[in-house]
């Protein structure tokens, strides 16, 4: 649009500013909307409270509970049969044959069982030596010992607890202790003290069932 007089600069300058104008009040239109949009959201709030999305009925959830890690479960439980299955206050005294040597056989067992292992007929496949282990690790050991050995097939093994010479007043505490936790053990059927050879009174020879597997 050319401009040929001062009349036609003063209606091109009227027109910018009308347009200016139009600009500015839609501008200022929007700025509200937004704002009665957000005063609108925020009074629905406060009045319905916080809204959460139904659930598909369409859909099944199972509540899951969280699970201990296998190796971890496994290991505590593993503790768990430990501690429960041999227990210090078991009474072995009424369970042993009354010989010089104090062997035990389960019932059904014959005596021919404990003739032969007392000569050594049955040969001796795994060892455990318990000397310097406290009670409690030592009655762990002995426990985890006869489990493994009897899933592994094994048949006679033989447990070192020693004489008890270095026990206060040299009395053989734990020889008492591996005596009454091996009665203890499904997996034993019987054992004798070792022979000289093997230990003798520091030692018993021990004979366990054979593994189903």
């Amino acid at each position: 649009m050319k401009v040929k007089a001062l009349r036609d600069l003063k209606v091109v300058k009227h027109a910018i500013a009308e347009q200016a104008q139009q600009r500015a009040l839609k501008a200022s239109q929007q700025v509200k909307a937004v704002q009665q949009a957000a005063s609108d959201k925020d009074l629905f709030i406060r009045a319905a409270g916080a809204v959460k999305p139904l659930p598909d009925k369409r859909k099944l959830l199972h509540k899951t509970e969280p699970k201990m890690p296998q190796a971890m479960q496994y290991r505590r439980d593993e503790k768990a049969v430990l501690k429960e299955a041999i227990s210090d206050e078991f009474d072995v005294s009424t369970l042993l044959e009354c010989d010089e040597h104090l062997s035990f056989r389960r019932p059904g067992i014959g005596t021919d069982v404990t003739r032969k292992l007392r000569r050594g007929e049955w040969s001796i496949q795994r060892q455990l030596d318990l000397h310097g282990l406290r009670r409690d690790d030592a009655r762990e050991a002995l426990s985890t010992f006869i489990r493994e050995a009897h899933k592994q097939g094994i048949r006679c093994v033989r447990v070192v607890h020693g004489k008890g010479l270095g026990s206060p007043g040299k009395a053989p505490i734990l020889k008492s202790r591996v005596h009454s936790w091996l009665v203890q053990k499904n997996e034993v059927l019987a054992f004798v003290q070792a022979k000289p050879a093997d230990g003798g009174a520091g030692a018993l020879v021990v004979l366990l069932m054979a593994s189903r597997a």
